[in-house]
């Protein structure tokens, strides 16, 4: 069976338009139609309902679409397999991680990935929302979390020290918390659609309702209302290191509960094969944040 066939139909199914596969594939939208064309003669069904202006698998497609990516992953398995492993990464990369992650961890260690491994291009995804990693075609996406979905297959790479943070100046103008209760009366800067912080204290899970004037949809948002002194903020270690090292911001320790555990983790969507270049970039990342 053609294999060049079976990616226009698997990226052309990710990507949502023959268009799109072509980019991804690096070959032009003639030749991706021309190779659909050939595989559904040869399979003798039509896989892909195309229009002018959208594309959607058939029934035929939808049942021929797992054979095609198994196909193509046993394909990549067995190039890897006789490959030299001095050999390094090669092929396109696909990433996505959270914004504020992306840019001040991730996007350093691409720019040091992409030195060491020239037959290697990324193509990074910054988002705060989750994303389908299969249905948009990522081969890596690094997310920080208490992982518990069981469907995805995922690496821990490393801890996520979080922290409650405040400046000097809210601190003097408020006073500093001590216990978890006290939260309840000063100014929390939550994420959007945040209720409740939970705490891990005395062998249980706290979790405590909390409040205040400011709330938005990424971290960075936070950070920044924390930083202009409105506020007490949960946020990463790698976050504010500089900021808590210039004085800016405090770390506050309660004592009575510590803010519950996360990770950060490396997802993939197939257990089946990890490509080399997906490997190799999470052995990379997982050494930067040691």
């Amino acid at each position: 069976m053609d294999l060049a066939g079976l990616a226009v139909l698997v990226e052309a199914a990710q990507a949502g338009s023959l268009a799109g596969a072509a980019r991804r594939l690096g070959i032009s939208p003639l030749m991706a139609t021309r190779r659909l064309a050939a595989l559904e003669e040869a399979m003798g069904a039509r896989l892909m309902q195309r229009t002018t202006r959208s594309l959607a698998l058939t029934p035929e497609g939808e049942a021929m679409l797992p054979f095609a990516q198994a196909m193509l992953e046993n394909e990549a398995a067995a190039r890897a397999s006789v490959r030299p492993s001095s050999a390094g990464a090669s092929g396109l990369l696909r990433l996505t991680a959270s914004a504020a992650f992306g840019r001040k961890v991730v996007v350093p260690v691409v720019a040091d990935f992409l030195t060491d491994n020239p037959q290697v291009s990324v193509d990074l995804l910054l988002t705060d929302t989750v994303v389908d990693i299969v249905g948009q075609g990522i081969d890596l996406a690094i997310r920080i979390a208490r992982l518990n979905d069981s469907a995805l297959i995922a690496r821990r790479l490393a801890d996520n020290p979080r922290g409650l943070y405040a400046t000097p100046g809210y601190l003097a103008a408020r006073g500093t918390p001590a216990t978890v209760a006290d939260l309840a009366e000063h100014e929390c800067l939550c994420l959007s659609g945040t209720t409740h912080w939970s705490f891990a204290g005395d062998g249980r899970e706290r979790r405590i309702r909390v409040r205040g004037r400011f709330t938005a949809n990424s971290i960075e948002g936070l950070r920044d209302i924390c930083l202009a002194g409105l506020g007490i903020a949960v946020l990463s270690e790698w976050d504010v290191r500089d900021e808590v090292a210039r004085g800016a911001l405090v770390a506050l320790r309660l004592c009575d509960g510590e803010l519950e555990p996360l990770a950060v983790w490396g997802v993939h969507p197939s257990a089946r094969f990890v490509p080399p270049k997906v490997r190799l970039f999470m052995d990379v990342l997982a050494k930067a944040l040691r």
